[in-house]
């Protein structure tokens, strides 16, 4: 071989180095083989790097004030819900049932949320006459859609396999305990309808975890949002639960675990008439969510994703346009879902904003020695924080 050929190939190898070395080290390692690593790109690191959420409260212009803000970031998440369902023109309730319990007396009834459809929900009234605070419980996901407010009301003695099926759940993430049973007990007007594809709002064909993100995509591909509906739901059951003639309509409270905290807080973002929410088990930053630093990534799917949105603001973000209202939010140190650093951060920036309101008394973030779950101790947590906004 003649020495100018060998000059080249040493010329060749050094270049073919630097640019094997200047690859990321998932494509060095992959060689271009695979785009997706469990359930999220290898990319994953550049779609969190350019997500600046410019419409969060610490990126404000400082002309621009703090209701202006609210108003604007809140226009943003209702464009990126799209097209919702059309609200009923009257709610036309209906009681199924009714029976009486130990102070309050529990009603199983039937409504028009929206023009398309009708649904069930479960309504405790406690005993006594005049108008009432009220609390929409908003239950948990679990990956377990054959209840669903059955999780946080007592269910009604018709269906032994439905109370048991509830009595095994709430042993499992309450402490034993039903949290809307809880709340009426101390004079809480309670209420709580079932999620898009949970208990009777389920498929014909029985429940089914993995036809959940089959049929969001298939929703998708007609132009609506799953999640959206759960939200837009969630909205019009809480003007709904305010409508009733025994519901003092300035004391609405919200609460729930798990997915229910994320919708609760949702919620509380999204309807003024919510006074007050408590959040259990459900805040993080998206750089904490989906990333391998923790060994994790979301696994909800399309119950908690709105096309669009974290282009503007990160679920801290939405959650402080409850600012400067009641909220409380718990979260566990030994959670495997939500990563400690990325809970203390969304916290840390949920108080600035409430500060920069000049509320940060009125929010509230725990961070316990527990899973996740809404054992006792966490609802004597919220009944204590509830009365303090509610019952003053």
């Amino acid at each position: 071989m003649k020495s100018s050929d060998k000059l080249f190939g040493k010329i060749l190898g050094v270049l073919f180095f630097y640019l094997f070395a200047s690859l990321p080290l998932t494509a060095q390692i992959t060689g271009w083989g695979y785009e997706y690593q469990g359930e999220i790109p290898i990319y994953i690191d550049s779609l969190q790097s350019r997500l600046t959420y410019p419409l969060a409260y610490r990126n404000k212009d400082v002309a621009t004030s703090n209701e202006e803000w609210r108003k604007e970031a809140q226009a943003k998440v209702w464009e990126c819900m799209g097209v919702l369902p059309p609200r009923p023109e009257s709610w036309d309730m209906e009681v199924l049932a009714e029976e009486q319990r130990d102070g309050y007396k529990a009603q199983q009834i039937e409504f028009s949320l929206s023009k398309w459809y009708r649904v069930k929900a479960y309504l405790l009234i406690p005993d006594g006459k005049g108008k009432h605070p009220a609390v929409n419980v908003l239950h948990d996901h679990g990956a377990h859609l054959t209840i669903g407010k059955e999780k946080v009301i007592r269910p009604f003695a018709v269906d032994s396999a439905i109370v048991r099926d509830a009595d095994e759940w709430v042993a499992q993430l309450y402490d034993g305990q039903y949290l809307g049973d809880y709340l009426a007990t101390h004079g809480y007007v309670v209420f709580s309808t079932d999620m898009p594809l949970w208990g009777e709002r389920g498929r014909k064909e029985g429940a089914d975890r993995k036809k959940y993100d089959i049929i969001a995509g298939n929703m998708m591909m007609a132009g609506v949002n799953l999640c959206a509906f759960t939200h837009a739901d969630d909205v019009v059951a809480t003007d709904f639960l305010a409508s009733l003639p025994f519901v003092d309509k300035e004391r609405i409270g919200a609460a729930g675990l798990s997915i229910g905290s994320y919708r609760a807080w949702m919620l509380a973002a999204l309807n003024d008439k919510v006074k007050a929410a408590c959040c259990d088990c459900w805040m993080i930053t998206t750089e904490a969510q989906l990333t391998r630093k923790y060994g994790r990534k979301e696994n909800g799917g399309f119950a908690n994703a709105i096309p669009g949105l974290r282009n503007w603001l990160d679920y801290p973000d939405i959650a402080s346009l409850v600012a400067p209202r009641y909220m409380l939010f718990i979260a566990g140190k030994k959670d495997k879902l939500f990563p400690v650093p990325g809970v203390e951060k969304a916290f840390s920036i949920m108080h600035d904003v409430w500060k920069g309101w000049g509320a940060d008394g009125k929010l509230q973030t725990l961070l316990l020695d527990q899973g996740h779950e809404c054992n006792k101790e966490n609802q004597r947590v919220m009944l204590e924080f509830l009365d303090k906004a509610l019952k003053k």
